[in-house]
């Protein structure tokens, strides 16, 4: 899961099925699909969300739906 990674890791996206449909639209609109890398750049205190880049942009997901998106290590 997203959310178990620490700053400055890398993994791959395994499965986004799971993520609410609006977001999984607004992920694959930005080119995040299954099989992109990713790697958090920070996440922020007191529950907020998660910034990741991939393909070259910053994007925040918020905890919630970090949490559904599979993962696997680089």
């Amino acid at each position: 899961m997203l959310e178990l990674l620490k700053a400055g890791e890398k993994a791959t996206i395994k499965d986004i099925s799971s993520v609410d449909s609006l977001v999984r639209r607004r992920l694959l609109d930005l080119g995040i699909t299954e099989g992109s890398e990713v790697c958090i750049k920070c996440i922020l205190p007191f529950g907020g969300p998660i910034m990741i880049e991939s393909c070259g942009q910053c994007i925040g997901i918020r905890r919630k739906e970090a949490k559904r998106i599979e993962l696997e290590r680089v």
